[in-house]
């Protein structure tokens, strides 16, 4: 059994994580609240643009659809990897380097780069693939305007033809217990199956040209797509730490719980023996 100095030494170190993963789990609640308040703001209008722009390009001529609707054979592909700039959040960014080790592996024989935003996913995806840029930076002003420079960056590269198709790999903010990992297509658009639900709504009168509205839209609605996908990641990102740390505490309370019966087992049996001492003596001097 220990001596009670190592034990005492292990309660204090336990007991001090424990304050430590506490204190992030408040932090990372306290951010939560405020980042899923901003996807759900903004997840209605994301996707009711895109459905819109879908619908319209559905209706388009292959030769109207513009640069950014171009279907091409797939040679070489871009990832675009949104992880976090910090760690203490369980699985959340080995799921989404998982997932992209699963696209390499579909795409096998081709050419595939990532794109990274967020440190984590760069510093181990550089290790085994072709990491073009990190754009780990635009975590620490999240807006808008950031994130569209990334995203005409990659319809630039597009259009120049130097990748076939982008797919962008993010976790779903779903709750604050449940990320889910999604990939979706980028580039290149992606038209909507026509259906009996969405054939209605595709009767618009347009002003001006529909080709004109949809060559504009294009660029705004990309823009958004990825903003939203950035948004899901943060918000999923305080999500799964907050889990992650409410389960370090509850760990910790549970060790330091136990290493406390482990001293009072230890305080207890030294104390016994040092009686049992004191009682042979006091029985030798009587003898």
């Amino acid at each position: 059994m220990a001596n009670l100095k190592e034990i005492r030494n292990r309660i204090a170190s336990v007991s001090s994580t424990m304050q430590i993963t506490s204190a992030m789990k408040m932090v990372s609640a306290a951010k939560l609240k405020k980042a899923q308040d901003a996807i759900t703001a903004m997840r209605p209008y994301s996707e009711k643009l895109t459905e819109l722009l879908q619908n319209l390009s559905a209706t388009l001529d292959s030769d109207n659809g513009g640069v950014f609707a171009e279907q091409r054979p797939v040679n070489k592909v871009l990832v675009v990897a949104i992880t976090s700039n910090r760690g203490l959040c369980g699985a959340f960014n080995a799921n989404i380097i998982k997932q992209v080790k699963n696209i390499q592996q579909t795409y096998a024989g081709k050419q595939v780069d990532v794109l990274a935003i967020g440190k984590k996913g760069a510093d181990v995806l550089k290790k085994t693939s072709t990491v073009i840029d990190n754009q780990s930076s635009v975590f620490d002003s999240l807006s808008f305007e950031n994130v569209a420079v990334i995203a005409q960056s990659l319809m630039d590269k597009f259009a120049a033809g130097e990748y076939d198709k982008i797919e962008v790999v993010y976790n779903h903010f779903k709750n604050a217990a449940t990320q889910l990992v999604l990939t979706e297509q980028f580039l290149p658009l992606v038209p909507l199956a026509t259906t009996k639900d969405n054939d209605a709504a595709t009767d618009y009168i347009f002003e001006p040209a529909k080709e004109e509205i949809v060559l504009s839209l294009i660029p705004l609605s990309l823009k958004t797509q990825l903003y939203k996908s950035v948004r899901d990641s943060f918000a999923s990102e305080h999500g799964a730490r907050m889990t992650a740390m409410h389960k370090a505490t509850d760990n910790a309370t549970e060790l330091r719980n136990q290493l406390k019966l482990t001293y009072n087992k230890a305080r207890q049996a030294s104390i016994t023996n040092e009686i049992l001492e004191i009682v042979g003596g006091a029985e030798a001097l009587n003898n």
